[in-house]
């Protein structure tokens, strides 16, 4: 397939373009210039200050004289007068003086300085600065580039990422390693009549891995490896983004066997029918007709495979997903238990850990986390150890970093009144006691009122024993009683309200909302859809399916789940009332408290004086 080039400027635009600046620079702003330095004066002028004085010198000519005078910078011309007495003015008045012998000027050259040259000039000069915008518009030199695709190439040397590289994304390797096999041995497949997959879409959370998992199969099948980005093919001018594609996909031929990373695909392959430009016929469209035709372009068996990575898989248009295209759904979730105590083993070769680090322990803690989530607390987990001026990273430098990640740093310069301590104090047990004293919350793994960049004042902590996959009707009515227990305490003691348990009462809004409209958890509605979630992987917004009755209703029922587990965390606080008060005081002394101390006052192992 040709690549239609678009239509050069043609030259004579640029020669029409200089004729006319030419001109207007000849005809007015040249002998504007000249005029500024050049003075006019009659004769009986010239003579009078010959007379006096002041001329310093002075050139004849045939049919003007040009002169100067003694302070003063500027040249004066008079016209050429028939007088016999001006060479001894001249002399008398010691002006320095002397006969201009006019020469033949060339022709030819007098036209090339003024003519050719200028166009000449302006050509090139127009001809750099097209060069510099189009270099700024795509166009770049960069080593790592290639074309007009813009996509940086790797090469087994550079990439060096293999599977061993990847942890907690089992599955998706799974999924994968076939990929790498055909890359490798392509002939067992053809022999039996298999065709590999075109395209494998790697869809799941951001930071789950999805861009390292694309490399590990380059470096794995030792082929060259090609990533874009799919925001690199939009461009304002209609047609670049296509152009971008066709490269891509010609170079990618040229090197095959070999592999196309495109991230963030879902830039230019969201749904046609979503609306985008005038008559739905704009850049980002043919950009995806493109990408769409390039796919159907080529065969499965030249070794060329499309990996693409999105968190917005239900955006994407159903053209780009059939067989054929994408073949291949690679799911690349967060990962579990067992995954996220790999991930921290992998990066924790990275750093110089202590003998006795217990990665289980802080997998239980980071429940929800990615791989870039705990990377990043294996990080700053090295940071605070070198702040302590440590040589090594120890266990409470893990368990700091994960605060830090979930709550932000602590903020030790905080000016806190001791009523406001005695509230929050009072709140986080409130949180902690309504959670111990029921049979379905996980145990308490911390308690602390050191405020946080966060915004937090102070937090309780709750790590479950194992892995968590289903949330029984009972535990997710457990947690929304464990979010009332810090108001609960408030109302109790102080029978008062302040605005702490503003994201416990949102949170605790999300679980019943959920419950009523997704879950299936409410009489009132049994197991009818109410809302769906819109993005999954982006913060899992949601859209009501139903009408502003039946909303109404829903919100009844919330209110209804919210009210009955706030009366039942009043009652728990209400019976031990006794251990509220010792609790509270014993956190308001060490302000931080681990769940072990935490269940030794709460059984009466640690005795507090009141």
């Amino acid at each position: 397939m040709k690549v239609k080039k678009g239509p050069k400027k043609p030259l004579v635009n640029y020669i029409l373009t200089s004729v006319i600046i030419v001109l207007l620079l000849n005809t007015f702003i040249f002998p504007m210039i000249r005029e500024q330095k050049v003075k006019h004066v009659d004769y009986g002028t010239f003579l009078t200050q010959i007379d006096q004085g002041k001329v310093k010198s002075v050139e004849l000519q045939d049919k003007e004289i040009g002169y100067t005078l003694k302070h003063d910078e500027k040249t004066y011309v008079t016209g050429r007068v028939d007088d016999p007495e001006l060479v001894n003015r001249l002399y008398d008045a010691k002006a320095e003086f002397n006969q201009v012998i006019p020469k033949q000027a060339s022709p030819l050259m007098g036209f090339l300085l003024t003519w050719i040259l200028p166009f000449a000039i302006f050509i090139g000069l127009s001809q750099f600065l097209v060069r510099k915008m189009q270099g700024k518009m795509g166009g770049g030199s960069n080593t790592m580039m290639f074309g007009k695709s813009n996509a940086k190439v790797y090469v087994e040397a550079e990439t060096g990422i293999s599977f061993a590289d990847v942890a907690g994304q089992e599955e998706a390797k799974e999924a994968l390693q076939e990929i790498v096999d055909f890359l490798e041995n392509p002939k067992k497949y053809k022999e039996i009549g298999a065709n590999i997959p075109k395209g494998a879409l790697l869809v799941g959370p951001p930071g789950t891995g999805k861009t390292l998992l694309a490399k590990a199969v380059a470096g794995e099948s030792k082929v060259p490896f090609f990533s874009i980005s799919g925001s690199e093919f939009v461009e304002m001018f209609v047609g670049m983004g296509a152009a971008r594609v066709r490269d891509l996909f010609k170079q990618a031929q040229a090197k095959a066997p070999c592999i196309v990373f495109i991230d963030e695909i879902d830039t230019i392959g969201k749904s046609r029918n979503s609306g985008g430009g005038i008559g739905g016929n704009d850049e980002r469209e043919q950009t995806l007709n493109q990408l769409l035709t390039e796919m159907d372009g080529f065969e499965a068996d030249k070794g060329v495979v499309i990996l693409a990575a999105t968190n917005r898989p239900e955006t994407l248009d159903k053209a780009l997903l059939r067989p054929g295209r994408f073949d291949r759904r690679v799911p690349v979730e967060l990962p579990d238990l067992a995954g996220r105590e790999a991930i921290l083993q992998v990066h924790g070769k990275k750093v110089k850990l202590a003998s006795d680090t217990d990665y289980n322990a802080i997998a239980r803690a980071t429940a929800g986390a990615s791989g870039a989530d705990l990377a990043n607390i294996i990080n700053e987990a090295a940071l605070r150890a070198v702040r302590l001026g440590r040589k090594e990273v120890n266990q409470s430098d893990l368990e700091e970093s994960v605060e830090v990640v979930i709550a932000g740093y602590q903020r030790k310069n905080a000016v806190i009144s001791m009523k406001d301590k005695l509230i929050i104090s009072y709140h986080e047990i409130g949180h902690a006691l309504v959670a111990a004293k029921q049979s379905h919350s996980a145990p308490v793994h911390k308690i602390t009122i050191i405020p946080r960049t966060s915004g937090a004042l102070g937090y309780t902590m709750q790590v479950e024993k194992g892995e968590q996959v289903l949330m029984s009707k009972e535990q997710a009515l457990d947690k929304i009683t464990t979010f009332m227990g810090g108001r609960a305490a408030e109302e109790l003691i102080f029978n008062s309200i302040t605005s702490g348990a503003s994201n416990d009462i949102e949170q605790a809004t999300k679980i019943a909302r959920a419950m009523v409209t997704r879950y299936g958890m409410s009489e009132e509605f049994d197991m009818m859809a109410l809302e769906t979630v819109n993005n999954p992987y982006l913060g899992g917004d949601t859209s009501m399916l139903v009408s502003a009755e039946t909303a109404s209703r829903v919100d009844d029922e919330v209110l209804k789940i919210i009210k009955s587990c706030h009366q039942k965390a009043s009652q728990i606080l209400e019976e031990n009332k006794e251990k509220l008060h010792e609790l509270t005081k014993f956190l308001l002394e060490k302000e931080t408290i681990t769940g072990e101390e935490f269940m030794s006052v709460l059984d009466g192992k640690i005795k507090v004086a009141m």
